[in-house]
C-alpha cells in the first residue's frame, strides 16, 4: 500500500500532484519548495519497445552542463534545488531539445527538462542555497544531503549513510550535515570545484554507467496459475513425521472397541500427553500438533487448496474437496484410519467429492464434526496475548453454500497489491474500491487488473454519503505515509501532524464501514504501519484502533527484510508466519540467469534509490560479468512477490518501478494474512 517508506510530507503531496498543477485545484495542498510539481513541459513519451541504444552523445549544444554535473536548477515558484543531469534513456522519455537538459532531482528522483538559462552548476552553492526553505522543508533538507553525500563522494570526503536506525546516530548525522554545508559554502575545499566533475563511467551512459535501465531480460508478465482438479491425490512434502503410526492405530483401535476415550488422544499423531481440544473433530491434540496446526491450517498451494491435512497438518497423499467454495485437503493415512479401510479409494473414486467439513453429515466412522467448530477455530486463532484492550470480535466461519463474493475498501491502495493477493487466493471479489493519489500507482492497478478497480481519488474527500453509495463493504484495508511516524526521519512530525494525520481518515473512513448495530455479517479490517515509529504513536493508534498489532517480518517469506505492523481483525493474525514452497527465501532464487547474489538477505528496500546497496560499504546486491551491479526491476518484484513485469507499464523508469515497490506491502506476508478469508467469501 503507499507507505511512503522515506518521504516526507512534501514527497507525499508531490506525488499526488499531475506534472503541471492546475492552481485552482483544491485537493491537495503544493509542498512551496518541491521543484517537481510545476515541471517544465516534458517531450511525449516514445515506447520502451521502440528505442534503441543511441550512438550519439547527447546535449552537443555547446552550453556545457553535460551528463552526470551536479547542479542547481530554477523552476517557477520554487527555491533553486540540487539536482543531477542525467540521460533521456533514464527518464524514460524522449531526448531534450537543445539549450535544455534532463534533471533528476535530488530528494525524490523525479525527471524535469530545465533550460540551461535556469541552471547553476553545483560549486555556486553559497549563490544557490536557501537557508529559509532548508530550516522548513524536510523535502529540500533531505535534497541537500543527497546533493552533498555525492559531492563528497566525488571529492573524496565521504559522508555517512542517513538510514541510522538510532535517534542518537540522527543527531550525529545532523551535525556532520551542517558541517558539509560549511564546506560546500567555502568552495569544497581542498579540491575545489574541480572536485565535483562526474567520473568518465557517468559521463557516458552508453558504455557501462546505467546499463541496467536497458538490460532488464525480456520476460512476459504472466497471469496466475489456474487452480488445478478439484479431486486430485498428489504428492506433498509432509511437515513432520507422526510420532509413531502404529501407535496411533492401535489406540484408534481401542478407541473403537471402547476401551478409550477419543477425547484423551491426539488424533493428529497418537499421544497421550494431550493439551487441548482439536478444534474441528471430537478428540484431542498435543502440544506439538498444535504448534502445526497453527504453523500450517491456513498454508494454501497455488492450486488454491491447503498444503497439509485438515486434520493432522501433515499427510503425504491428500484428498481435495470437490465443493469449489472449499479449500481444504485430507491426507489417505487420516481417512482409512479414522473413517474406515478404504474411505480414501471410496472418495477417490466420488466425484466430486465433498469433504468432511462440507457435507450434512457430521460423523463418518470415528471421525466427528464438532457443532460448534467455527466459533472454536477463531479461539484457537485468537491472540490474547495483549490484555490492554477486549480481544476483538470473532465471526464464525461461513458455510460454503452461504458464502458470497467480497467487497473491498482499500485506502492509500498504492499497487492493488490487496487485490493481487485476493485474486491469487481464488476469492471471488464483487467490488474493489481503492483511495489512491499517485498516478503511477494508479497507472498500474489499472493495467495489471484490466478495470476491475473503482478508484476514488484523495482519500480526504471520501465522505459519509460516498461509502455508504459505494458500500456495504466486508473488508477495509489500507496503510497510512509512515514518513512522518519513522524513528528514522528526524524531521519526523509524528501522528497528529504532517502525513502521520492521515492515519485518522484511515479511522474515520473505518468507523464508517462497519456494520450497523444488528448487521451480524462478518466484517474485517487491516491497518499497517512501520514497526520503527516511537512508542507514543504506536500506543495512540492501538488506542484508536482498539487492539494490539502483531509484528511480521518479511524475511520469513522472502529475500528481504520488511517488519511491518498490523493492526487488525484478520482471523489467525497471530499464527506463524510460514513460507510456502514457491516462496523465494533467498536473493539467489530472485535473480536472473547469469547473475550472482553477494547477500542472502536483502535490508528493507524503500523509495530511496540506494536502499538497495548493503552493508556500511554501502555495496551492490549482485554480481554480473565479475561487477557489482543494481538489483533489476524484475528481481526487485520477485524480492516482493509480485509477478515479473508487474510494474513494467507506462515506459516508467527503474526508479519510478523502485519507488512503487517500496511503498508497497510484501505479496507473501499479505497472503499469509487473507488466507483465512477463503473460510468466508466465495472462491473460484
Amino acid at each position: 500500500m503507499s507507505m511512503m517508506d522515506d518521504q516526507s510530507e512534501g514527497d507525499f503531496q508531490k506525488e499526488e500532484e499531475p506534472a503541471s498543477p492546475d492552481p485552482s485545484t483544491p485537493q491537495q495542498h503544493t509542498d512551496p519548495a518541491s521543484p517537481t510539481v510545476a515541471m517544465t513541459p516534458e517531450p511525449q513519451p516514445v515506447a520502451r519497445g521502440d528505442q534503441t541504444l543511441p550512438r550519439e552523445l547527447e546535449y552537443q549544444d555547446g552550453r556545457e552542463f553535460g551528463i552526470g554535473t551536479l547542479v542547481f536548477g530554477k523552476l517557477r515558484g520554487f527555491s533553486w534545488w540540487p539536482g543531477r543531469i542525467v540521460s533521456w534513456w533514464m527518464s524514460g522519455r524522449s531526448r531534450a531539445a537543445d539549450g535544455t537538459r534532463w534533471v533528476m532531482w535530488f530528494g525524490d528522483s523525479k525527471f524535469s527538462v530545465v533550460c540551461v538559462e535556469k541552471l547553476m552548476l553545483l560549486s555556486s552553492f553559497s549563490a544557490a542555497f536557501h537557508q529559509p526553505t532548508y530550516n522548513k522543508q524536510p523535502m529540500y533538507r533531505r535534497a541537500i544531503y543527497e546533493a552533498l553525500q555525492v559531492a563528497s563522494t566525488r571529492a573524496g570526503r565521504p559522508l555517512p549513510s542517513c538510514d541510522a536506525g538510532e535517534e542518537g546516530e540522527g543527531q550525529g548525522m545532523e551535525l556532520q550535515i551542517r558541517q558539509m554545508i560549511e564546506w560546500a559554502k567555502t568552495g569544497f575545499l581542498p579540491s575545489g570545484p574541480q572536485g565535483l566533475d562526474p567520473p568518465e563511467e557517468e559521463r557516458n551512459p552508453y558504455k557501462d554507467g546505467y546499463s541496467e535501465m536497458w538490460a532488464e531480460p525480456e520476460a512476459a508478465y504472466t497471469p496466475p496459475p489456474a487452480k488445478k482438479p478439484r479431486k486430485n491425490s498428489v504428492e506433498k512434502p509432509k511437515f513432520r513425521e507422526v510420532i509413531d503410526e502404529g501407535t496411533r492405530e492401535r489406540l484408534i483401535h481401542e478407541i473403537r472397541n471402547k476401551t478409550k476415550n477419543i477425547e484423551d488422544i491426539c488424533i493428529s499423531c497418537g499421544s497421550l500427553n494431550v493439551s487441548l481440544e482439536h478444534p474441528l473433530f471430537m478428540g484431542a491434540m498435543c502440544q506439538s500438533c498444535k504448534n502445526c496446526f497453527l504453523e500450517c491450517a491456513y498454508q494454501y498451494d497455488d492450486d488454491g487448496y491447503q498444503s497439509y491435512c485438515t486434520i493432522c497438518c501433515g499427510g503425504r497423499e491428500v484428498l481435495m474437496c470437490g465443493n469449489s467454495n472449499c479449500c481444504r485437503c485430507f491426507c489417505v493415512e487420516c481417512v482409512d484410519l479414522l473413517v474406515g479401510v478404504g474411505s480414501a479409494a471410496a472418495a477417490i473414486k466420488e466425484d466430486p467429492w465433498n469433504c468432511f467439513m462440507c457435507g450434512p453429515c457430521h460423523t463418518h466412522g470415528l471421525l466427528r464434526r464438532r457443532d460448534d467448530w467455527p466459533g472454536r477455530l477463531q479461539v484457537f486463532f485468537a491472540n490474547n496475548h495483549e490484555q490492554d484492550f477486549e480481544p476483538t470480535k470473532l465471526f464464525p466461519p461461513v458455510a460454503a453454500e452461504k458464502r458470497q463474493p467480497i467487497r473491498v475498501l482499500s485506502l492509500f491502495d498504492g499497487i492493488a497489491t490487496g487485490l493481487l493477493v485476493l485474486r491469487d487466493l481464488g476469492i471471488q471479489i464483487e467490488r474493489y474500491v481503492a483511495s489512491e493519489v499517485c498516478e503511477d500507482s494508479i497507472t498500474v492497478g489499472i493495467v495489471r487488473h484490466e478495470g476491475r478497480v473503482m478508484y476514488v481519488g484523495d482519500i480526504r474527500n471520501v465522505t459519509r454519503k460516498h461509502i455508504q453509495e459505494w458500500g456495504p463493504f466486508d473488508l477495509v484495508i489500507g496503510g497510512s505515509p509512515c514518513n512522518d511516524l519513522s524513528i528514522v526521519n528526524p524531521a519526523r512530525k509524528g501522528l497528529f501532524e504532517g502525513t502521520g494525520r492521515l492515519f485518522f481518515e484511515f479511522y474515520r473512513l473505518l468507523h464508517e464501514a462497519r456494520p450497523k448495530p444488528g448487521d451480524e455479517r462478518p466484517f474485517f479490517w487491516l491497518f499497517e504501519n512501520v514497526v520503527a515509529m516511537g512508542v507514543s504513536d504506536k500506543r495512540d493508534i492501538s488506542r484508536f484502533l482498539e487492539c494490539n498489532p502483531v509484528m511480521i517480518d518479511a524475511k520469513e517469506v522472502s529475500a528481504a527484510h520488511r517488519a511491518r505492523y498490523f493492526w487488525g481483525n484478520l482471523p489467525g493474525m497471530g499464527r506463524p508466519l510460514t513460507a510456502m514452497v514457491n516462496d523465494r527465501l533467498d536473493l539467489q532464487n530472485c535473480l536472473e540467469h547469469g547473475r550472482t547474489a553477494r547477500f542472502e538477505k536483502l535490508r528493507t528496500i524503500t523509495t530511496r534509490s540506494n536502499s538497495v546497496k548493503q552493508g556500511k560499504d554501502q555495496h551492490f546486491p549482485v554480481y554480473m560479468d565479475n561487477k557489482e551491479d543494481v538489483l533489476w526491476c524484475t528481481e526487485m518484484e520477485r524480492v516482493f512477490g509480485f509477478p515479473v513485469h508487474y510494474t513494467d507499464v507506462s515506459n516508467m523508469s527503474r526508479l519510478a518501478r523502485q519507488r512503487l515497490l517500496g511503498r508497497s506491502w510484501s505479496v507473501p506476508v499479505i497472503r499469509h494474512l487473507f488466507a483465512p478469508l477463503k473460510e468466508y467469501f466465495a472462491c473460484k
